[in-house]
């Protein structure tokens, strides 16, 4: 009985173990996707494409939605070329963002970034240990 006791306990332990170890490498991969969003958005902000270049999936595709007007797409080669021109016109007070991670499953994630002008939904992939931006869908505010 005192075998299956401590078989009992040894495997208690063994899943408490196992399970720490998959709270940490998820709280891991939400700050990195956290920063990988803080970072896109705040080259956007500064204008430093070679920035904004380093967060974006090779993949990348944006969808941009502006109310009645026609859905817009750009490539991530456009999007660094857009935020080239320079930073953003946005009055600094309106430099300002929330993100949250919505969900993680293994190596694909998504997030929600909110600012005062528009909100972007991501697809996120972790590639060479990495998180990237494969894809946003974005709803300006009108």
């Amino acid at each position: 009985m005192k075998r299956y006791s401590l078989a009992g306990l040894g495997l208690a332990l063994l899943l408490n173990l196992s399970a720490f170890a998959q709270n940490d490498k998820a709280s891991s991969d939400s700050s990195a996707i956290q920063a990988t969003v803080r970072n896109y958005i705040e080259a956007y902000y500064t204008g430093n494409a070679h920035r904004m270049e380093q967060t974006l999936h090779p993949h990348f595709l944006k969808h941009v939605i502006r109310g009645e007007k026609p859905l817009r797409d750009m490539s991530g080669l456009e999007m660094v070329q857009a935020v080239a021109y320079g930073p953003a016109d946005i009055p600094q007070a309106q430099k300002t963002e929330q993100v949250t991670v919505l969900d993680i499953a293994g190596d694909m994630a998504s997030a929600k970034l909110v600012t005062p002008g528009w909100v972007d939904y991501m697809a996120l992939s972790k590639v060479g240990g990495q998180w990237k931006i494969l894809s946003v869908v974005q709803r300006v505010e009108e």
